[in-house]
């Protein structure tokens, strides 16, 4: 039988003002092998309420799988995450990317990745952490007519990511639930205006332009009163001269710098300031997406 395995990088959604729209690729990862056979579903490496056919991999597979008008047979998956689930760094979407990539490959690639973004945006509903799954690297999306469009950006290399990640979750759909449905003219164009200015300032390493324009007005004040800590710690990163904005819907915290100390700088001043237990990974920019690491 054959079997395939699919690593995934995580991704970091919005970038602040970038609401739905900006993504980046990150470097952690999820793997997720299929190994097809004649007939049931089992999956194997993530806890037992998910091992069954809601697995958002295997809902993913098996759309891929009716996309190509292919026979759905019997297939073991196994999913090894580094990625944490609910944190805001993509995990949803690894596991969708994953599963219909990996059908691809197995019935002999005859989507396009384009195609396979069309598949799993039907699901996930917004592009910004898929784009960045499937091509690397930073992109800026939009939905048009009910197809996502995706373009990318150039990144500067010395950008380092120092991503905090609590010891508690925040469901993306508890996130969404705090965000008014209106938003006032001033407050789109506040976005409009600094979303633009930190693609620039990503392009040329301008980390004083970055922390100017990674401000937002249409999420992060609202969802900051789900997380624990955040004013306090935004408050400390501001000291550090580092760019501060949430990781997707939160609760990770990612502070985007050219200091490769940064870490060691927070290192004590974090624990002191904080209720939660709040894990510090250092990140770099992953510049290639979703990929085949293993097949038989």
């Amino acid at each position: 039988m054959k079997r395939v395995t699919i690593r995934v990088p995580a991704t970091t959604a919005n970038l602040g003002p970038g609401f739905d729209a900006f993504g980046c690729a990150l470097s952690l990862y999820t793997d997720v092998t299929f190994e097809e056979t004649d007939a049931g579903l089992e999956i194997t490496g993530c806890p037992e309420e998910f091992a069954g056919p809601d697995n958002l991999a295997y809902v993913s597979y098996c759309a891929a799988l009716a996309t190509m008008s292919e026979e759905l047979r019997g297939v073991k998956i196994h999913i090894d995450a580094q990625i944490p689930v609910c944190r805001g760094l993509g995990s949803s979407a690894a596991l969708l990317v994953a599963g219909a990539m990996g059908a691809n490959v197995l019935r002999g690639n005859k989507l396009s990745t384009q195609g396979l973004l069309n598949i799993t945006n039907a699901m996930e509903g917004h592009p910004d952490n898929l784009a960045p799954a499937f091509y690397g690297g930073l992109t800026a999306s939009m939905v048009d007519n009910g197809l996502p469009v995706t373009v990318s950006f150039p990144l500067h290399p010395d950008w380092d990511f120092l991503a905090l990640v609590p010891d508690f979750d925040l469901p993306t759909s508890k996130a969404r639930a705090v965000l008014p449905e209106q938003v006032n003219r001033a407050d789109a164009i506040y976005n409009i205006s600094h979303g633009a200015m930190v693609l620039k300032a990503l392009e040329l390493g301008d980390e004083k332009l970055l922390r100017t324009a990674m401000q937002d007005r249409l999420h992060q004040n609202y969802r900051k009163t789900l997380i624990t800590d955040y004013e306090k710690i935004e408050g400390l990163i501001r000291t550090t001269g580092a760019a501060f904005c949430l990781s997707g819907a939160g609760p990770t915290l990612l502070c985007i710098t050219q200091d490769h100390k940064l870490e060691e700088k927070l290192a004590k001043k974090l624990d002191a300031i904080t209720e939660a237990n709040w894990q510090m990974i250092p990140l770099h920019i992953e510049f290639q997406g979703a990929r085949v690491i293993a097949s038989e």
